[in-house]
């Protein structure tokens, strides 16, 4: 079988060619269902998708190729530029996506203008574009603006110039939780198993998303009752608890999926992905019928309040969620209800 990528009706799609065989032809078939038959060029066609690269070892595309052709040459050579310092700065995929894209959004305004002589008065005229007249949040600004410094400090050398450039006040928003009755409603609404157990471990463990679709069949370990968070965020490595009760759920996946490297496989064993995890959670919540406008990470929110209102000491929160200063923990405090619900409200002396 012989594999080509190639643009076809202004989009890349993989060409399979493979001699006619009936048995061939029927595993293809069953295996790709999305495949459609090419009569000009003798081939079965495939979307071209990071998930059929992988299967077919075609190489992936770099990341931000995609937006090249809408940057002018002056300003294409500095957002490569950009994208080798990020990859040799070692950050994470997900980082280095976010800032290529935040950083390409700049460039694509200023058409042939060069993003390297601009001065701390047009970028603050930039940023304020970006609330007045394209209404982001100052979470969005905080996040254009991460971006765009770094490339001035790591390509330009002058971080410097972020200095004089006004940034929006944040946002203090807590954590958003569930309580215990809801989280056990999230359970009892799940009958698949593999969901019932990204579920509990989201909870239990309280673990990142991204760190859930990582976790590997060689990182559990049931003897110590112990798990390896490997390369969480900040790429930092920490264990957390295995929950006993999860013990048998756990036993029962494995028997059931077999999964070869990664807890949890999808399709062709590829490693699960972000948003099927995410799908997963909300088809919980709506079957469950909670209507709190919260994602999978509230279930990480909600492990660390729980374990603060029965009363575990902040310091072991800190190391079991991985956080690198107590200030990110402490937040929680904000969130119990165990010292709030001892203070009573003066009009309860009254009434």
């Amino acid at each position: 079988m012989r594999f080509e990528l190639i643009e076809h009706r202004k989009t890349k799609v993989i060409f399979c060619y493979f001699e006619y065989d009936p048995k061939t032809l029927e595993a293809f078939k069953k295996s790709y269902p999305q495949a459609k038959w090419s009569r000009l060029k003798s081939a079965w066609v495939l979307p071209d998708t990071v998930l059929y690269r992988k299967r077919f070892n075609i190489p992936l595309p770099e990341m931000g190729d995609q937006i090249l052709p809408a940057l002018f040459d002056v300003n294409r050579r500095e957002f490569i530029k950009f994208r080798n310092a990020l990859q040799q700065k070692a950050f994470s995929p997900n980082t280095v996506r976010l800032y290529l894209y935040e950083f390409a959004q700049l460039l694509i305004l200023l058409k042939n203008h060069p993003v390297q002589n601009l001065t701390s008065d047009r970028l603050n005229s930039y940023f304020l574009y970006c609330i007045k007249t394209l209404k982001h949040s100052e979470s969005h600004v905080y996040s254009r603006m991460n971006a765009v410094k770094s490339y001035f400090s790591l390509v330009c050398k002058r971080a410097e110039i972020f200095d004089l450039v006004i940034r929006p006040k944040a946002t203090k928003k807590l954590p958003k939780v569930l309580s215990t009755i809801e989280v056990k409603k999230l359970f009892l609404a799940t009958d698949n198993l593999k969901h019932l157990l990204i579920l509990k471990i989201a909870y239990g463990m309280g673990l990142r998303v991204s760190e859930i679709i990582n976790l590997q069949l060689t990182h559990i370990d049931i003897d110590r009752m112990q798990v390896l968070i490997a390369c969480g965020k900040g790429k930092k490595d920490r264990y957390v608890n295995f929950p006993q009760s999860l013990t048998p759920l756990f036993y029962d996946y494995l028997k059931m999926y077999q999964p070869n490297k990664y807890l949890f496989e999808g399709q062709f064993d590829d490693q699960y992905t972000v948003r099927s995890a995410q799908a997963v959670f909300q088809k919980a919540m709506i079957k469950a019928g909670v209507s709190k406008t919260v994602g999978i990470h509230g279930l990480r929110h909600s492990y660390a309040t729980h374990l603060l209102e029965a009363g575990t000491d902040m310091v072991f929160i800190q190391k079991l969620l991985g956080h690198s200063q107590m200030k990110t923990t402490e937040i929680y405090a904000k969130v119990s209800n165990r010292i709030i619900s001892q203070v009573k409200s003066p009009l309860d002396s009254i009434t």
